[in-house]
């Protein structure tokens, strides 16, 4: 894709992560472009007077201020004072592809004509977008209610040129006039006329540019995990009925048969997960000394698909919700044409990130489970009584000389408790502010934030889940070396074993995680496992 054109109506999830990360050209629609110059027209013609009636934040206070009025002859000074006294946004900047998002999310929602603001203001957030200017953003201080106000403000801050807003370009933070005539933009203050402000401050921007983020990279987690939960199947030489289409379908969850198809197109003519290597491989079996055939396996193996496959129905659940929210019209009041031919203006609340909070709670529980189900197959992976007959701990001889792999499985149980805390809904943790004119708020970007914690920390589990399923497969090689894992194990197996120095003996364990968790974090086995059996449902 060389340029998106932004009509509004169409924008996906991964053209937000197109501009965010691959800083793809943005352009407006010409019917788009049409449309905003002929609404503004008529509000320049037939409102911007000064016996025009009330009307939220365009000559009125806002707010709790929302009773006083604002005089035409005052309004420019209004619109500034509104951009100043709301760049309250505290702690970290915000991420490049995070402010690249929110840019072009709301540029977007501007397409649609009803945000009554000038093509000049919009055309210079689009030039901005374009040429790299990034705002400095602190990532803290939205509640998700009114939209991003203060977030959206720092961004309007550089848009105008203030002298102290800050933006990087090229990398370096300077000046937002500085960045502006570097960039070659205008450099001289960009005055904001009535209306403008709310249109650029006022809606659910950033936090939907971050959900859009948010599950473009967790929906490639969720097939990692039925890699790592695959390769765990192998190691333990798993039962296959559990898999088998006829269970699914009689469940008729749409996940849940899509997860159990990828596993099976993963394993695909392994012969490990057949009685016949199970048969074999009797060396360590402390609960079974006499073979019995195995009748059917732990819930972390057997329930894979429905657990796994529930998170999946989730994820098409939220994409539904992020694909109309980076295609709405967010910012208030809200302009439209009636019966008549004239223009409208409504005050409502689609500012109000309530959406997007619930989508981003249930990520975060979703890739939680995730996270939870792959620890407890860390978990028995070393425990010798639930491992089916490999080694306590993964050891090498000499055991008890050598002591295998507890702590790092240790250290994924950690990850997974802290995923656990972090799952506490922010879409129930309302706080009224503003002397109670927002009594009841969202807090949709910490939705999002927390989100982004977890996606962060899953590729950490299903990292060690990685290192300790190959690591078990490493093991058995002498006993089960002509029994052949799946299409897809075999090759995560390969990477695996081909980057991590496996040997008897215990190793400095960084050297062993670090590589598994590295191929989580980069999706590289995920890519080349798709590459050999197809793209994952």
């Amino acid at each position: 894709m060389d340029k998106l054109i932004l009509d509004g109506q169409n924008l996906t999830i991964e053209d937000v992560v197109n501009v965010a990360r691959k800083n793809i050209q943005v352009e407006i629609a010409k019917k788009c472009r049409d449309e905003i110059i002929k609404v503004r027209e008529y509000i320049e013609k037939n409102w911007m007077r000064s016996d025009a009636p009330p009307i939220y934040g365009f000559n009125t206070g806002v707010g709790k201020l929302k009773d006083y009025n604002i005089s035409m002859e005052e309004n420019d000074i209004f619109q500034n004072n509104i951009v100043m006294s709301h760049c309250g946004g505290v702690g970290e900047p915000a991420s490049q592809e995070i402010v690249r998002a929110t840019m072009l999310v709301r540029l977007n929602a501007f397409c649609q004509g009803v945000s009554g603001l000038r093509i000049e203001v919009i055309d210079r957030l689009l030039e901005m977008l374009n040429k790299g200017v990034h705002p400095v953003i602190p990532i803290q201080g939205s509640v998700g209610a009114c939209g991003d106000l203060a977030p959206l403000a720092h961004m309007t801050s550089v848009l105008i040129g203030y002298e102290e807003a800050e933006a990087f370009y090229n990398g370096e933070r300077i000046s937002a006039k500085e960045a502006l005539k570097r960039a070659g933009i205008t450099p001289i203050e960009f005055q904001l006329k009535a209306k403008d402000c709310l249109a650029l401050i006022n809606g659910t921007t950033m936090f939907a540019g971050m959900a859009a983020l948010n599950y473009y990279d967790a929906e490639k987690i969720i097939r990692e995990a039925e890699i790592s939960g695959a390769l765990s199947l192998e190691a333990m030489r798993g039962e296959m009925a559990a898999f088998d289409e006829r269970i699914h379908l009689v469940r008729r969850q749409k996940g849940q048969i899509k997860c159990a198809q990828n596993v099976r197109k993963i394993v695909k003519d392994s012969q490990r997960v057949t009685e016949e290597a199970r048969k074999v491989h009797l060396k360590y079996d402390v609960l079974h000394p006499n073979y019995q055939p195995r009748v059917q396996d732990l819930y972390s193996l057997r329930c894979m698909a429905q657990v796994q496959g529930a998170c999946r129905d989730n994820m098409a659940y939220i994409k539904e919700i992020l694909e109309r929210e980076i295609n709405a019209a967010t910012d208030n009041p809200l302009v439209f044409w009636n019966e008549k031919g004239e223009l409208e203006f409504l005050s409502g609340g689609n500012f109000h990130g309530e959406p997007i909070a619930f989508a981003m709670d249930i990520l975060s529980m979703s890739l939680a489970e995730i996270g939870n189900i792959s620890e407890r197959r860390i978990f028995s992976l070393c425990d010798s009584t639930l491992n089916y007959g490999l080694p306590p701990m993964l050891v090498g001889d000499p055991v008890g000389l050598n002591c295998g792999y507890p702590v790092i499985s240790c250290a994924a149980a950690a990850v997974a408790s802290e995923n656990k805390t972090l799952c506490f809904p922010a879409s129930v943790d309302t706080i009224p502010t503003k002397s109670n004119q927002e009594d009841h708020v969202s807090m949709a970007p910490w939705a999002c934030r927390k989100a982004r914690q977890i996606i962060e920390n899953l590729p950490k589990i299903l990292g060690i889940e990685y290192l300790l399923a190959a690591r078990a497969i490493f093991i058995t090689e002498n006993d089960l070396g002509q029994f052949k894992l799946g299409e897809g194990t075999r090759i995560a197996y390969e990477m695996l074993s081909e980057a991590i120095p496996f040997k008897n003996d215990d190793t400095y364990m960084p050297s062993l995680s670090q590589p598994a968790i590295e191929f989580a974090k980069t999706g590289a086995i995920l890519e080349k496992v798709e590459e050999k059996i197809g793209t994952l449902l």
